[in-house]
């Protein structure tokens, strides 16, 4: 039994059990990561509007909510639990008054918060889908953030539509996913050459 329970544990320990993994590059061992499409600059604003928005929730709605705060190019994704709607229109209204958010993609589900074991199951989806994108040869992994919530994976990023579509198909063809929601900011070919010389493309 213990020998089953290492791999979850060394897993759990790597990411945290109440956040969802990104898969972006953002942030790797504490360190900005130069291949992400967004600027440094954005990547701090958009952690500082991860941290805003996360102690604000806290503050206001405590334990009723169980609630993630993703951040990508000021588009805010909210993921997780609230005990009723008017809670989950809370969080929406509070994520929205934080300075610079462009935006806000309310995915909280009303019901019971979801349970440790939900939780590391979701870790386990998380870790596949990163390796899937890491093998994927026509793809640019660090262009995507993953969040994967009750077996749903959102995902997040500036991609092209070729690039949104083939990495929603490749998600979707993995084990244990329920449902692929995309929250892209869509680049045209010519702006993501602007953006990506081809030397650095994958």
């Amino acid at each position: 039994m213990l020998k089953r329970l290492l791999p979850l544990a060394l897993l759990m320990s790597c990411l945290s059990a109440c956040a969802p993994l990104v898969v972006g590059g953002a942030m790797v061992g504490g360190a900005l990561v130069a291949t992400d499409r967004r600027s440094a600059g954005m990547q701090l604003e958009d952690q500082s509007i991860e941290l805003k928005t996360s102690l604000r929730l806290r503050e206001q709605l405590a334990d009723r909510v169980h609630i993630n705060v993703n951040s990508h190019n000021r588009v805010v994704l909210l993921t997780g639990e609230a005990k009723d709607e008017a809670d989950k229109q809370r969080a929406q209204q509070i994520a929205a008054q934080v300075d610079n958010v462009a935006r806000v993609v309310n995915e909280v589900q009303v019901g019971f918060i979801s349970s440790l074991s939900s939780r590391s199951n979701d870790l386990v989806i998380a870790a596949k889908v990163k390796a899937t994108l890491i093998d994927a040869r026509d793809l640019m992994s660090s262009a995507f953030d993953v969040v994967v919530e009750r077996g749903e994976v959102h995902l997040m990023g500036r991609v092209t539509e070729r690039e949104a579509h083939r990495c929603a198909e490749l998600v979707r063809g993995i084990p244990g996913v329920q449902k692929v929601v995309r929250v892209f900011e869509i680049l045209s070919e010519e702006e993501l050459a602007r953006l990506v010389p081809p030397k650095n493309a994958n």
